[in-house]
């Protein structure tokens, strides 16, 4: 019988002012009713093209090229009148966008941008529409479906407004879904929660689904078989337990071994892919990977290997003349416990340490009689030390006051009470010249360094102007140390005079990263440094991170929503949820001994590039959404999502106990016996080292 969707020869070019680019080249496969494909690789490979062309949503000079062809159940779509394309799109194909805030209209209400597809393709009347509408919210899982229809998309948050966007691509019941980097954007919890609401709907539905991702993790338990793209090329194909257990191309190889994991040994570097994807304007003639490629030889750059292999579901493809045998042995094997800690006496005083920070910011609209002022609780009374040299990771969702929490350390913004000191002194007094100077030593790396660096400065200039703005060294000295920290980083001299923009993600991040060390700084706050990066790239900046620490002896204090970072970079962990400090203790004992029921469901939320520990863990972690910071739960504010809390959680709120050297978690029923029922000091002072 023929496939749902069958690809052949798909070739994309797209018209720009450098000259043509190849975008997706020569791709074939083909997809079973009820299947779910994964799409795997670096950003721009071609991925979000492939289905981006499937739908026939080229940007503006973009075309299908050559014999490209797209048959869906018997149809060919290629070639269609845009009229008859648009009865198709929607209709019997669906897509849900990478970023659920661009792709949504600000200008209308959720229930009509979800019923909009009913009343363009089955010609239902608005109230019929409204009430699909509603049906698909809540099929998605989104809480008061009916209350939410005249909700704009600012009123959600990350995770509603995902769910939105697929419940505006299932409304009509496709039957391929094309999901381009769905997750991407969103915390480990709300990620898992749509992964496994993808997978129900596409059960219940028996509706086929194509998965864009470049996350080795998610693939591993979602998909059936996955492609890995390369330059525009599938370069390996098979099916996912195949692929993981024996991968054959050195690109997949190198891919899945540069993903941090929960068992990674700190003490080794992550592997990485030296260079940079081809321009697809002017395309290598050889093996698009050669120049990347360990296993290189002069025929790998001469001529071109062919996608071959055993063809269908339990085949093995690969594009590629020096075929690997299986994962690198690093990625394979589990570390053991992490080393000891770095010799260095322990500190007399903490060189950073902030007592009981509190941080509210007021809501507008009118106060009501007879109540105050209504405020976003975003830090309440947070306590936290770091040692010089020292790593203290910081997790906990989107919206738990994590970055709030960073630019209080950093002096960006002042605390309405508590105390931040650094060497002794405390930062509040500080005013003028005197704070300007303290400032040297404590900097920060900005979550998006995009919006973070000026468009319209070049790369000199950044760097130089903290050097400028504090008075340090002459015009040549001040050259010569921005070249200085280019190279520190990685970055070639020339790309002084280059622009923001003309970087790529990664290299861009590497450019925070220096400018946080012009000043000679002891503190580095780094907010999600490698959150938007690829695998592949985000292991280069974590393993530079890693090498400058130890070379300037710096002490970070890394806010990620992403344990497994967290976990390879920091000695500590602090774990927050709604603005409070809910655990902390040493690397292990987070992620072996964790005691409050946040931090275990945060833990099973994290992806592992392992097929059968992703399908058991399926429907297994944290549910629901966030509680509003301006009327947090009473008691502790983690109730409302813990599987274990009682009547007590409601009236009373937990006071941090220790639960061994270092080890503190604010909890009424631990998944440990605590040390004592008497209360942490709340001062966490680091450990000897």
């Amino acid at each position: 019988m023929p496939s749902l969707l069958e690809v052949r020869n798909l070739t994309t070019h797209i018209r720009t002012r450098r000259g043509v680019v190849r975008a997706v080249d020569d791709v074939s496969f083909t997809l079973e009713a009820g299947e779910t494909l994964g799409l795997v690789g670096e950003s721009g490979c071609g991925k979000s093209m492939t289905g981006l062309s499937l739908m026939g949503l080229l940007p503006p000079g973009g075309r299908l090229v050559g014999g490209s062809s797209v048959v869906l159940d018997g149809r060919e779509l290629v070639g269609l009148p845009e009229h008859e394309r648009r009865r198709v799109r929607g209709n019997e194909i669906a897509m849900v966008f990478q970023d659920p805030m661009t792709a949504l209209d600000p200008t209308k209400t959720i229930g009509h941008q979800v019923a909009e597809p009913v009343l363009l393709h089955r010609g239902r009347t608005r109230a019929q529409a409204a009430e699909r509408a509603a049906e698909v919210l809540g099929l998605v899982g989104l809480p008061h479906p009916r209350e939410r229809l005249k909700d704009y998309p600012h009123q959600l948050s990350g995770g509603m407004r995902q769910r939105v966007l697929i419940a505006m691509a299932l409304v009509n019941e496709p039957r391929v879904l094309i999901a381009d980097e769905p997750t991407t954007a969103l915390d480990v919890t709300i990620q898992a929660q749509i992964l496994n609401l993808l997978a129900d709907l596409r059960t219940r539905l028996r509706m086929a689904m194509i998965l864009i991702t470049h996350d080795m993790g998610v693939t591993a338990g979602h998909a059936d078989r996955i492609n890995v793209m390369y330059a525009g090329r599938i370069v390996e194909s098979t099916g996912t337990d195949a692929l993981f257990r024996g991968m054959r191309h050195p690109y997949t190889q190198r891919l899945l071994s540069s993903v941090p994991r929960l068992d990674q040994d700190p003490a080794r570097r992550l592997p990485t892919i030296p260079g940079l994807p081809p321009d697809l304007t002017a395309p290598p003639g050889g093996c698009r990977f050669a120049d990347r490629c360990s296993y290189a030889t002069e025929r790998c750059r001469d001529e071109e290997p062919e996608l071959t292999g055993p063809y269908g579901p339990e085949g093995h493809r690969y594009a590629c003349w020096h075929p690997t045998g299986g994962p690198l042995p690093l990625a394979a094997g589990a570390a053991g416990p992490r080393p000891a800690a770095r010799p260095a006496a322990a500190p007399t005083q903490p060189l950073l340490e902030a007592r009981d920070l509190v941080r509210q910011f007021p809501v507008g609209g009118k106060r009501l009689p007879g109540r105050g002022r209504r405020v976003v609780h975003a830090v309440s009374g947070v306590s936290l030390a770091l040692g010089a040299g020292e790593t203290f990771g910081l997790v906990g969702e989107s919206g738990c006051g994590k970055t709030t929490l960073g630019r209080l350390l950093v002096g960006l913004d002042r605390p309405d009470a508590g105390t931040v000191t650094l060497d002794g002194t405390d930062l509040r007094h500080l005013r003028g010249r005197e704070l300007r100077r303290r400032r040297r030593d404590l900097q920060m790396m900005f979550q998006d360094p995009f919006s973070s660096l000026d468009p319209r400065m070049r790369v000199g200039s950044i760097l130089r102007e903290p050097l400028r703005i504090q008075g340090i060294g002459t015009a040549r000295q001040q050259k010569a140390r921005i070249a200085e920290l280019l190279a520190e980083v990685g970055l070639p001299e020339q790309g002084l005079e280059r622009y923001p923009h003309e970087f790529s993600g990664g290299q861009r991040q590497r450019i925070g990263l220096a400018r946080a060390l012009a000043l000679t700084p002891k503190v580095i706050v780094a907010d999600e440094p490698v959150s938007a990066l690829d695998v592949s790239v985000r292991a280069q900046v974590l393993n530079l991170m890693k090498r400058l620490q130890a070379s300037h002896g710096l002490s970070y204090l890394v806010i990620s929503h992403d344990f497994a970072v967290v976990r390879y970079l920091a000695d500590r962990i602090g774990v927050m949820y709604l603005g409070r400090m809910v655990e902390v203790g040493s690397a292990d004992d987070i992620h072996l001994r964790a005691a409050h029921p946040y931090t275990a469901g945060l833990l099973k939320a994290v992806p592992v590039p392992d097929p059968e520990v992703e399908r058991a863990k399926r429907g297994i972690g944290i549910s629901g959404e966030l509680p509003s910071p301006v009327a947090p739960p009473s008691g502790c504010r983690f109730r409302t999502r813990c599987p274990l809390a009682r009547e007590r959680c409601a009236r009373e709120e937990p006071a941090l106990r220790p639960f061994g050297t270092g080890h503190t978690a604010a909890c009424h029923f631990p998944l440990r016996p605590a040390l004592t029922d008497t209360p942490a000091t709340t001062t966490d002072t680091p450990p000897s080292r």
